[in-house]
């Protein structure tokens, strides 16, 4: 899959974001794993894993967001369509 081999730049404010969000998401985990070590209770850490599974679900729509704007508009401004390709392909792992 060609796709996979891509660089990005991203704006400075752009990696920030993502950092940020991924630092939060660490957070949240490195919290479960306190709470398995400290016995809490299934509950409580079944509601912080279904808060690690939104926030990475907003951190892959945010850049998602941001592939659609910028590499994929480019890549059909320059004509390839191969992007459609890879599109459907991100849409199929979404949806799993």
């Amino acid at each position: 899959m060609e796709y996979l081999n891509k660089k990005i730049i991203r704006s400075d404010e752009e990696q920030k974001k993502i950092i940020n969000r991924l630092n939060r998401i660490k957070g949240q985990i490195n919290g479960i794993e306190k709470m398995v070590n400290n016995g809490s209770c299934c509950n409580d850490i079944l509601i912080q894993t279904a808060a690690v599974e939104k926030s990475m679900k907003s951190l892959a729509n945010f850049i998602l967001q941001n592939h659609l704007y910028r590499c994929v508009a480019e890549d059909l401004e320059q004509g390839n369509l191969d992007v459609i390709d890879e599109l459907i392909s991100l849409f199929k792992r979404f949806n799993n």
